[in-house]
Formats: C-alpha cells, structure tokens, sequence
C-alpha cells in the first residue's frame, strides 16, 4: 500500500501515477489517496477529461462505484488555470489526455503540488497509451496495479477489446473490454489484429 513522503520543514511537490490495465483499481486507488488527503485537511482538486462520460458528467466513477466530485476538462492546460490554494491535484483517465499534460503535472509540482494521476499504460494493441509514458518517466513514485485474467486468473497486465473496433479510443466497460494476462492477451490477438500496429485511428 503507498504510504505518503514526509519531508520536513519543506515545500516539496511531487508527481505519483498509478497504472494497469483496466479493471485493476486504478481510480478506487486515487480515490482512497485523494480522500486520505481530505482527511487531513488538506485542499484538493480533480480532474478527468472531458470525454470520459461514461459513468458521470462532473464525478470520477470507479468500476465499483465509488465516486468523487471532478472537474471535466478538455486541454490539460486548463488545470493550470484551476489550483488556487490547492495542495493536491488528482487525474484520473491520464492517457485521454493531451501529450502537454507532462509538462502541466510537472509546473504543478514545481509549484509545491502532491499529484496523484491515473491512467492506462497501454491501449488494447499493448501499445503505450497516450501522455502516460512520459508522465510514468517524470514520476517520482509509480504505482502499477493487476487485475485478474478472465481466462487463467493469473495477474492481469493488458486491456483486451471484445469488439471489432480499431479506433485507439474506444471507451467502454465490461461488455466490451475484460483484463488479461500476457499470454491470454496474446492468444486472443493472433486471429484478430496485431497488437503493435500503430496505424490506427484515434476517433472515438
């Protein structure tokens, strides 16, 4: 479990992102660490993409339901318009974002900003996903979570799509993506696509 730095008598800001697949908790974890901020006193802020509308308009939504209170935003710059008096900064669904999100979180931190982030580190080809590499290389700590392989029910470590669709960006659930092991993932793929073509769209 990721317990919080101390650093004494010190300003520090500081960037931390939580990875898997989907289905593995990603955002219950930046829930739990966002609400263990609240806890001591500290002032927070949320954002998620303004895209990411599957379960809420304006709420970060687990896959178990836990929610908290976000703000959707449609470019990462706009976060930085949006920190006033803030000591922790969370987003959720980082790889929807714009590849300038790395140069936000850093500002952030800069600034003396706790920022939690999570997100996908690769899409349904295995394919590193979006702003999320960069942002995992700047990271001070990192936090990979698994899911649990629908087919063998070793660790999970890739998003398997269950439907024909070759749009980078396909947001979906249960009935449309489940998590699998390396070698389950690469069962499924030899029939149906190659998991590192990048030739892809990126429409929803």
């Amino acid at each position: 479990m990721f317990l919080e730095p101390h650093f004494k008598g010190q300003r520090s800001g500081w960037i931390e992102v939580i990875c898997g697949s989907m289905f593995s908790g990603k955002t219950e974890e930046l829930i739990r660490r966002l609400k263990r901020a609240k806890i001591a006193n500290q002032k927070i802020e949320i954002f998620k993409p303004k895209l990411e509308n599957r379960y809420d308009e304006n709420n970060v939504v687990s896959h178990d339901m836990n929610t908290i209170l976000s703000i959707p935003v449609s470019h990462s710059s706009r976060i930085l318009d949006l920190i006033e008096g803030v000591s922790v900064v969370g987003i959720d669904e980082a790889q929807f974002f714009d590849l300038e999100l790395t140069d936000v979180v850093q500002q952030l931190a800069l600034k003396g900003i706790r920022v939690i982030i999570a997100g996908l580190d690769m899409d349904y080809r295995g394919a590193p996903f979006g702003p999320m590499p960069n942002l995992l290389a700047v990271a001070e700590y990192i936090t990979k979570v698994h899911a649990i392989c629908s087919h063998c029910g070793n660790l999970a470590t890739h998003s398997y799509r269950l439907i024909e669709n070759s749009s980078k960006v396909y947001l979906g659930a249960k009935d449309q993506y489940e998590p699998r092991c390396r070698s389950c993932y690469q069962m499924g793929n030899i029939l149906t696509f190659n998991p590192i073509n990048n030739n892809d769209s990126n429409e929803i």
